[in-house]
């Protein structure tokens, strides 16, 4: 199946349901990490469609939703620095901080750009020498390789008014975070595509070998959902736990070692603050020793102020999959996508905001 029809067709759709349906006996609740899986599930209506014995939940697969205040304070106190050029992509512009936002900052005078890639601020930082130009690093492993290439390619240029701000996530130590907490009684994982395209699978593995949960890598059309959950199911109904690609388009067991050297060659593992979670260890990625000087938190003096969570807002329990949007009493009523109080309904991949535009459960 090569073209994007074939992966919504109804007469598949169909036939993987009534397989789910036959083979699903056993009581299970699954998590899809991924927010992009989050929002095919919720468009399509797959909770819905799926047999009484299977429970699914979103877990924290959206990076804008999982950046913590105290890192988005950061970037929006360097966006007011005097001649600073902050470029980011989209999603973060409206995602609110403890005190503003970026997109607030940026209609007080402070110059925000949003750009489609690393090499647009790169550009950007050729053009404009005099100024510093700030490049806010979010996303998991999949935005991680491209970042670093900008790296080197500014070393390269010699352009030394290019900097990061580092706010990767690393996805394999959080989902270890989230096991070991026990808050959430899994059977079930669906491993996020675009990560592992990256990554590949072994990295998963410690999953079924150390907590006994099995695993399936998925796509995002609503087919490579629902063949996902029949994996999964299999595998429940067998009484095995292991990991399997069911994006083999996209995803090869030993990942993308092009992609995975970049990562290695620019950055190292460190601690992260991930919203709702805490500190994980090694779970971001900071610029190596021999690159630091492109790092904005070494390179400007950031006060961004005390920091603090919006009262009501349960993003942090969301994103654990201990909660759902219809718990908050904000969501629909004070917090909208229009008017965002948290960023799970900010992100177009975030719980909140697919419960909202698609309507589980709520009249939007």
């Amino acid at each position: 199946m090569r073209f994007i029809q074939e992966f919504r067709s109804s007469e598949l759709a169909k036939g993987l349901i009534s397989r789910i349906h036959q083979k699903s006996k056993t009581q299970a609740r699954f998590m899809e990490f991924c927010g992009g899986h989050t929002v095919t599930i919720f468009r399509y209506g797959i909770r819905q469609v799926l047999p009484k014995t299977l429970e699914m939940l979103s877990g924290p697969g959206c990076p804008v939703c999982v950046t913590a205040n105290v890192d988005l304070d950061k970037a929006i106190a360097l966006a007011q620095i005097p001649d600073v050029i902050i470029t980011t992509f989209g999603d973060m512009l409206k995602v609110p901080g403890s005190h503003s936002s970026l997109q607030e900052v940026n209609a007080s005078g402070a110059d925000i750009r949003m750009v489609y890639s690393t090499m647009d601020a790169l550009n950007l930082a050729e053009e404009n020498p005099t100024k510093s130009v700030v490049f806010i690093g979010i996303g998991f492993e999949t935005t991680a390789p491209i970042i670093a290439a900008s790296i080197l390619q500014a070393e390269e240029r010699r352009i030394r008014n290019y900097y990061i701000l580092s706010m990767h996530k690393l996805c394999p130590p959080v989902i270890r975070a989230i096991l070991e907490s026990g808050e959430v009684k899994l059977h079930g994982l669906i491993c996020p595509g675009h990560v592992s395209a990256i990554i590949g699978s072994h990295p998963w593995e410690f999953i079924a070998r150390d907590y006994g949960i099995s695993c399936v890598i998925s796509g995002f059309e609503p087919i490579d959902v629902l063949q996902c959950v029949d994996m999964l199911v299999a595998q429940i109904e067998s009484g095995q736990s292991k990991v399997e690609i069911a994006y083999r388009r996209g995803v090869h067991p030993e990942g993308n070692q092009q992609a995975l050297k970049l990562m290695k060659q620019v950055f190292e593992p460190c601690p992260a603050q991930w919203r709702g979670i805490g500190e994980v260890p090694d779970s971001s990625l900071k610029l190596k020793k021999e690159y630091q000087h492109f790092d904005a938190e070494l390179a400007f003096d950031i006060d961004p102020g005390p920091t603090y969570e919006p009262v009501g807002c349960i993003c942090g329990d969301i994103l654990r999959g201990v909660k759902t949007p219809l718990d908050c009493s904000l969501f629909g009523k004070d917090c909208t996508p229009q008017y965002p109080i948290g960023p799970c309904m900010v992100s177009s991949e975030g719980s909140c905001s697919a419960y909202y535009l698609y309507g589980e459960g709520f009249e939007g």
